[in-house]
């Protein structure tokens, strides 16, 4: 397995060939996509080695077998933190290429979106008082697409256009959550060991 160059973005399926290198197959990887955005969007910024002792906490791994799964976990950092600042808004969500069933998509975007709230109250660095009320608005709106289900969707236009408008909307809402749980100033001042 090859894993993308620096300028070629990591794919789904290349996520999901490390997943099965690790014989990880209880996490999908829009979840575990999901996961790291809403960590990155929370705030938190982790090492590399501090990132791949995560995933193994996350996957239930006692450490990862190959070289080629560490290497294609911390370009997946790097992509997703790279997309997250970019100023482009240019955040592409980890799922089944356009050709894959409506309903696999669906489910992935339920998969991601409960990753991304997971992954936002994993550090617990956001609380009610630190948040706005939009992004409290837009945390109960996440926490319900993470629950939608893809038993009745059919392949149909109407389907594929209502799954984009709300891919779009989750895409928003991590990138709005992210640019206010991460401005520069908040960053800069808070040593990292500020308290426990």
């Amino acid at each position: 397995m090859t894993l993308a160059q620096h300028d070629e973005l990591l794919t789904f399926d290349q996520i999901a060939n490390v997943l099965v290198s690790e014989e990880v197959l209880t996490v999908s990887p829009a979840e575990l996509h999901g996961w790291l955005a809403g960590q990155l969007a929370s705030g938190a910024r982790l090492a590399p080695d501090l990132w791949l002792k995560t995933v193994c906490e996350l996957l239930e791994l006692s450490g990862l077998s190959h070289e080629t799964s560490k290497i294609g976990l911390i370009g997946l950092y790097q992509q997703t933190l790279g997309q997250l600042e970019s100023f482009d808004m240019g955040l592409s969500m980890l799922r089944p290429d356009d050709e894959s069933p409506v309903h696999q998509r669906t489910e992935a975007l339920g998969q991601w979106t409960q990753g991304f709230m997971t992954g936002f109250g994993y550090q617990g660095k956001q609380t009610d008082q630190s948040l706005s009320a939009e992004a409290k608005e837009s945390l109960t709106d996440l926490s319900q697409i993470a629950q939608v289900s893809s038993e009745d969707v059919e392949d149909t236009d109407e389907a594929e256009s209502d799954l984009m408008q709300l891919e779009e909307y989750v895409r928003m809402a991590a990138l709005m959550l992210f640019a206010e749980c991460n401005k520069p100033d908040d960053t800069q001042e808070s040593a990292p060991q500020a308290m426990h």
